[in-house]
């Protein structure tokens, strides 16, 4: 088993990256806040561990990595769309490369990094402390290496987009990438595709990557 788990100030030891990203999109796995994703009994024959289990979801959905990058980094996660999993203790395990276009938001996959917390299928999903430790000290990582703004993202329309529009320019959540059916300028719960990630990205941001404690995890785990 190889799957790579770094400390979030290890994470920048991957090659570097000459993919054009200006957008970082945060998701959750959609299963209860708090419970441990994994299957099987660490060291047994037959474990999985989180990002193992989401490369399975991912596989089964038709996701696949190209082979080249598989051999070079995360070998035994063939089809994992996201670049990082944070797990509940904080752990950040690397899916795709930094230089790999990921698979975890239609139409903007291009652009971006998609960091996936484990948890947050409540509407308001919870988080532990270490998590969102891990995910601040990522998402600053990752700010600096593209020289991104610690911000909501812009969005401009045109067709020639697919989407009809495109975000770019910052830190979101994959709710805030749902069409602004309104027009209104805003994403409102209404308007949401998914849930995902279960808390305000654009509130995190504002205060200096500080999570509301409503959307803290703070049970056992």
């Amino acid at each position: 088993m190889d799957t790579t788990t770094t400390t979030p100030s290890q994470a920048t030891s991957q090659t570097p990256a000459r993919r054009a990203v200006n957008l970082v999109v945060i998701h959750c796995s959609a299963t209860p806040s708090g419970r441990p994703l994994r299957q099987g009994t660490p060291g047994q024959p037959g474990y999985l561990n989180a990002p193992q289990i989401i490369d399975q979801w991912h596989a089964a959905r038709g996701f696949h990595r190209n082979p080249e990058a598989v051999k070079a980094l995360s070998s035994n996660l063939p089809s994992i769309g996201y670049h990082y999993v944070i797990d509940l203790n904080g752990d950040v395990c690397t899916g795709r490369g930094l230089d790999e276009v990921g698979a975890h938001a239609q139409y903007f996959n291009a652009n971006s990094v998609g960091i996936c917390l484990v948890g947050g299928a409540e509407r308001d999903g919870q988080y532990t402390l270490a998590q969102w430790a891990s995910l601040s000290k990522i998402v600053a990582m990752l700010l600096a290496e593209y020289g991104i703004p610690l911000a909501a993202p812009k969005r401009v329309y045109g067709g020639q987009y697919a989407a009809g529009y495109t975000v770019y320019g910052g830190v979101c959540g994959h709710r805030d990438l749902s069409p602004d059916k309104s027009g209104d300028g805003k994403i409102e719960p209404f308007e949401w595709l998914k849930t995902c990630p279960g808390f305000s990205v654009a509130d995190w941001t504002s205060t200096a990557m500080t999570p509301d404690p409503k959307n803290v995890f703070r049970g056992v785990v």
